[in-house]
């Protein structure tokens, strides 16, 4: 396994997840937007392992300013992370598995690239582009034996949503929004990853799967998210 990114510490973090289960790991230190980066990185992994079999774009940058207070260069650092370094990374990876004849790649979006939050315009959009990318992908690489599928979760359990999940007040309030009824779990999505990856989702090809307990179906409450939002970005 290779683990790629800009922070170090965090890929030391789950390399050592991998290695303690008997498995290998690899750290490249990689700026996903930064093309010299990518293909230095999956250099690097076809030196270590042989080949790529499977790659996961994960990559992800939010900034909730709604579109119309958003600058342009903070609407380019989102699409920079959240759309062009999947490309990079679909581009650099899916050319070893065109060769090889085989191999799977997932995209991790999000539910907002369906629903509409009024406060994260960029994010639903750039998510919305990651879903097309996929299918666009799909199409085009289906031939040479390849898969492109795309992972939407809903309200996960990381960091990024920890000021809802840990606030007790929030919380209560998107547990009843939340058609499950509850945040999901990290592992859950994995899980979900584990089986696009596999031989079990071979003819599963531009599809995207929702990870949410149901949110894509009932929609946000805009009302709610407005509350969980600073005052000067409120609508």
């Amino acid at each position: 396994m290779v683990c790629a990114s800009r922070t170090v510490a965090d890929l030391e973090q789950t390399a050592a997840g991998v290695r303690s289960r008997g498995r290998r790991a690899l750290v490249v230190q990689t700026d996903t937007t930064r093309k010299e980066d990518v293909d230095r990185m999956v250099a690097a992994a076809v030196e270590e392992f042989g080949a790529i079999d499977i790659l996961v774009n994960n990559g992800g940058r939010n900034l909730p300013v709604p579109i119309m207070k958003m600058r342009a260069d903070g609407w380019d650092k989102v699409f920079d992370v959240d759309l062009k370094g999947y490309f990079l990374c679909t581009l650099a990876a899916g050319k070893v598995m065109m060769e090889r004849r085989r191999g799977s790649i997932i995209n991790i979006a999000s539910m907002n690239a369906t629903l509409v939050n009024p406060y994260d315009g960029a994010y639903c959009t750039a998510k919305a582009a990651e879903a097309q990318l996929t299918r666009v992908v799909a199409a085009e690489v289906g031939r040479y034996g390849m898969r492109c599928n795309t992972i939407a979760p809903g309200f996960i359990k990381t960091q990024m949503t920890e000021p809802l999940w840990k606030n007790p007040e929030l919380y209560r309030r998107w547990e009843k929004i939340i058609p499950a009824g509850r945040f999901g779990e990290p592992e859950e999505v994995a899980a979900v990853a584990v089986f696009l990856a596999s031989d079990a989702a071979g003819y599963i090809n531009g599809a995207t799967i929702y990870v949410d307990g149901g949110t894509a179906l009932t929609g946000f409450n805009h009302d709610e998210i407005g509350m969980s939002m600073p005052q000067h970005l409120q609508l």
